[in-house]
């Protein structure tokens, strides 16, 4: 079959079906997408809440507990091992199909009357505040992270050490404001740094130590914004930028910042990806628009977050651990495959529209099952009626769709509708990647939640810090410090925040001055300096001996020689940012 080009129903733009597309949609026995993979994401991440925590009691036993779900949602919540236990049977909760209705009304009143677990923390010992998480130990506001010990405030960290404020990040020690690095020691605010120790303020910096601001350097000791010293300059140029004062900090920052911006970029950070494109890959295959995704995924499209051996799959998010054909599904793992239209599943096959479920097959509709096979609603069915019924409810969708309060309509090939999502947009992960105003949200059909920020005696604002961490008192861990931002900004601001348990003794063992935001807002800071989840077509900014804009002298010559350099590519860097991105040949032939 020849590409298509379609309208997205929801934002109006314009995506491409390929060939190979419909081969896999045929495969998966489900209908080619009315919405392009961006919206996909979008509602995907819709019915994800990392962050947004609450205190409450459980519906069971009305023990308090910490959970993703507020008290005003109509679902039960039980703790995570009851929810996890026998005494409960999610068959008893069991809906008879009702051809009079639409299948998602069916779907949205069995998942509000089913209890809920309070978080997805698994195996973690002393780590409640940590959620889509396994485990970790004495971890704190950690999120998607796994195999973490003493850390806090981290998305999507593994197999880290005392260390604080992570963003995907794979073995850090010792850290602070890392993003996108691995096997670091004692490193601080850096972004696509490997294999560094003793060190701040890298971008794009690989087996470098005592360096202080650099950029593009490799196999590097004793440097300041990329000029080399001996050891005894350097240490004294340390000491005399006082970094843990933090008027001096914010000064370097913006120092560092500038060298960033006059310095190549690598147009995507793709390492070992043979026929891929996207951003934030390596030792993948055929991997075709996807984005964070590693190890050894093969013959994907449309992925954000996942690998580890994922195959053959489209459309799908926080997937992967060896399953294989998942579509436009997120958080399939340990084996899943021929997963549609569902979430938070494992080992599980054969599944459409179900959520929750754990070694389980033939599922349609269904929540929480384990070990459960032929079940529509969670009722449960013979093979035969099963088989019966199946096709039976997928042309009820067909001809009785929902339709949302956005306007759209939901049948058989559509995720699940925004309205229906036990959270709002804000609470979401959504917000985070695709941000949108209340009014913006709504528009959407989503919902909008009001901060549930508690009423907390101010006792120290952020302004009266001192600047600098040797004015520190011990007594700071007992305040209450109000945030800077003071809840005027879009990044649900908890206002006021206290240090945890051991965290003033780690900025004084780093040398660092205390945070004058609270985690929230520092997160969303650290999001803002990611690039987004889309590409677009560029060509190399190298002009020859400089950059296009000339802000950036090449230090060698290129194969182009005097010539600009005509490679096209596919960026995350938007054609009007400020970033010099050059193509993988000019970039490694300057930072060899």
């Amino acid at each position: 079959m020849a590409l298509e080009i379609k309208t997205c129903q929801n934002c109006k733009a314009e995506f491409t079906l390929e060939p190979e597309d419909f081969v896999f949609y045929d495969k998966m026995k489900v209908p080619t997408p009315r919405v392009c993979p961006s919206c996909q994401l979008m509602r995907r991440l819709a019915y994800r809440n990392e962050r947004s925590l609450y205190a409450r009691k459980t519906s069971s036993d009305e023990k308090n507990v910490i959970a993703f779900l507020s008290q005003d949602k109509p679902m039960p919540v039980y703790s995570q091992e009851t929810w996890s236990g026998d005494s409960w049977d999610p068959l008893d909760y069991g809906m008879t199909y009702d051809f009079s209705k639409p299948f998602f009304v069916q779907f949205s009143k069995l998942i509000s009357r089913l209890p809920w677990p309070a978080l997805i923390n698994l195996n973690s010992t002393n780590s409640e505040y940590s959620n889509y998480s396994s485990n970790n130990t004495n971890c704190y506001l950690v999120f998607g992270s796994d195999y973490n010990e003493q850390c806090a405030y981290a998305t999507f960290a593994m197999h880290g050490r005392d260390s604080m404020e992570m963003y995907f990040t794979e073995k850090a020690e010792l850290c602070y404001e890392l993003m996108d690095c691995s096997d670091c020691y004692r490193v601080a605010f850096a972004q696509y740094a490997t294999n560094c120790s003793d060190s701040c303020f890298l971008f794009a910096c690989n087996n470098c130590s005592d360096c202080i601001g650099c950029v593009n350097l490799k196999n590097k000791q004793y440097c300041i914004l990329n000029v080399q010293y001996g050891k005894d300059e350097y240490e004294k140029k340390k000491t005399d930028l006082d970094l843990g004062n933090g008027v001096n900090l914010r000064e370097f920052e913006n120092k560092f910042n500038e060298l960033k911006l006059c310095s190549p970029h690598k147009y995507a950070a793709i390492t070992s990806a043979e026929s891929s494109t996207g951003n934030n890959l390596s030792h993948v295959k055929n991997c075709i628009n996807c984005f964070d995704v590693y190890d050894g995924a093969e013959d994907c499209k449309n992925l954000f977050l996942a690998g580890w051996n994922l195959k053959d799959a489209r459309n799908c998010s926080t997937s992967g651990y060896d399953s294989q054909l998942i579509y436009d599904s997120w958080g399939a793992f340990e084996g899943c495959s021929m997963i549609r239209f569902s979430c938070f599943n494992s080992g599980c096959r054969d599944l459409w529209y179900s959520m929750m479920s754990k070694a389980s097959h033939d599922l349609f509709g269904c929540f929480g099952l384990r070990h459960k096979s032929f079940c529509i609603l969670n009722k449960q069915y013979t093979e035969q009626e099963y088989n019966e019924l199946f096709p039976k409810v997928i042309e009820h969708m067909k001809s009785i769709p929902f339709i949302g309060n956005d306007g759209y309509t939901y049948s058989f090939g559509d995720y699940f509708p925004p309205q229906l999502s036990p959270f709002s947009y804000n609470e979401s992960s959504a917000q985070e990647y695709f941000p949108l105003s209340q009014q913006g949200a709504l528009s959407k059909g989503y919902a909008w939640k009001d901060p549930e920020t508690a009423e907390r005696a101010i006792t120290l604002t952020a302004k009266q810090l001192p600047a600098d961490i040797k004015g520190i008192k011990d007594s700071l861990v007992g305040e209450i410090i109000g945030c800077e931002h003071g809840g005027e900004c879009e990044e649900r601001c908890a206002r006021a925040f206290k240090l945890i348990r051991g965290e003033l003794e780690f900025y004084r063992r780093m040398n660092l001055p205390v945070p004058r935001h609270c985690p929230n807002c520092r997160h969303y800071r650290r999001m803002k300096r990611r690039n987004p989840i889309k590409l677009w077509i560029r060509q190399c900014q190298c002009a020859g001996s400089q950059s296009e804009n000339g802000a950036y002298t090449n230090q060698v010559a290129h194969i182009h020689g005097a010539s600009a350099c005509a490679i096209q590519f596919q960026t995350p860097y938007a054609p009007d940012r400020a970033e010099i991105v050059y193509c993988e040949l000019c970039y490694k032939t300057e930072t060899v």
